[in-house]
């Protein structure tokens, strides 16, 4: 008789203890989630921009009368709480890119007017407050990489993340693409416990030809796109670093200019962006090293030395400068933008092939049973 115990089934040694605790707590991570997170990041900036704009424009004008303001963080917490509310009303993955827009919306109206509560004196002009909400930026974006890049993802994970697209499925059908990138992920999961089911599961799901919405795909559709086309050509990776390294060069030239004109910045801050940045030129050369016979591998040095630029070196900057800081930043966002498009490329192609390859194994093994 066997000693498995009882209820023991196929793929039983992916034991629940041999996985860590969020797991066991029943948190897996979405698969997707990297793109809906900086789709709330880009949300969050470009709200910032386009608020401190529009108030210059119209001269700052105040909204209420009798002693009330009602300043646009109250807005902002409305669409947080909006978002909240959207998050646990509806189950499945189509809600998660409007939470992330609105979210997004929300927080760029509440972070904007952090001038008026560090300072004794309500100032929205404080001068530090680009600096301070570029730092709150980069912490979430490295909250982010701590959640989704620095370890990879267990199997179960991506059996979770097939099982949510089904319950997509179940209730509107599965378009040609949502039903591709689906099993891709069955195929992700390899032997796991009730891989067998869910692809079962994703095979019955009626058709649909009409894609699930998505907010924040349809806003940067095009952008996506031209990226997306941009990154097959054979010349981008020499493109991408000569930016990085234009981009660096620059940001530390203006900020040694700044330091020699007077500004009154320490040593230590013009040497950790001359450190930071020289760091950054040589990830975008090893990336390039890398590039030719390891695409993937080279875009993550590529990636590698965007975020340097990003989290590192303009934030030095923005101590010396701010507004080449904020051009700097720019360019750093439209470098990572490319370098994530080839990325996603990549990845949606691995998940292809993964589905295509069970989907040809499966009638092999059926006719090796007969």
């Amino acid at each position: 008789m066997s000693g498995a115990p009882r209820g023991a089934g196929p793929g039983a040694g992916h034991g629940v203890r041999e996985r860590h605790l969020l797991l066991r707590l029943g948190l897996p991570r979405d698969p997707s989630a990297t793109k809906h997170l900086a789709g709330f990041l880009v949300a969050t900036v470009s709200t910032v921009l386009l608020t401190r704009g529009l108030l210059a424009v119209s001269g700052y004008p105040q909204l209420g009368g009798g002693g009330l303001h009602v300043a646009h963080v109250l807005w902002g917490g409305l669409l947080l709480a909006v978002a909240i509310v959207l998050s646990l009303s509806y189950a499945g993955p189509v809600v998660r890119p409007v939470v992330a827009l609105v979210g997004g919306v929300g927080f760029g109206l509440f972070v904007d007017e952090i001038g008026k509560f560090v300072t004794s004196d309500n100032d929205y002009f404080y001068e530090p407050t680009a600096a301070l909400i570029y730092v709150v930026v980069v912490g979430l974006v490295l909250l982010v990489e701590a959640m989704h890049r620095r370890s990879p993802r267990h199997p179960s994970e991506a059996l979770a993340g097939a099982v949510d697209h089904a319950v997509a499925g179940v209730a509107g059908g599965f378009s040609p693409r949502a039903r591709r990138h689906a099993r891709g992920l069955v195929a992700d999961a390899g032997d796991m416990p009730a891989a067998t089911e869910v692809g079962a599961l994703l095979d019955r799901v009626s058709d649909d030809a009409e894609e699930l919405p998505d907010v924040i795909g349809t806003v940067a559709h095009w952008i996506v796109r031209g990226t997306r086309h941009l990154v097959r050509a054979r010349w981008v990776p020499w493109i991408t670093v000569g930016a990085l390294t234009l981009t660096g060069a620059a940001t530390v030239g203006r900020g040694i200019w700044a330091w020699s004109a007077g500004a009154d910045v320490p040593g230590w801050v013009v040497t950790g962006m001359l450190v930071s940045g020289f760091a950054s030129v040589l990830c975008a050369l090893r990336g390039l090293g890398l590039v030719r016979r390891d695409r993937e591998e080279g875009y993550r040095w590529f990636r590698r030395a965007v975020l340097l630029s990003l989290l590192v070196t303009q934030i030095f900057l923005f101590r010396i400068d701010e507004w080449a800081a904020t051009l700097g930043l720019l360019g750093d966002l439209f470098l990572l933008g490319v370098v994530a498009a080839e990325l996603d490329v990549i990845a949606e192609r691995r998940l292809a092939r993964a589905a295509a390859k069970a989907a040809k194994a499966g009638p092999e093994e059926a006719a090796r049973g007969r």
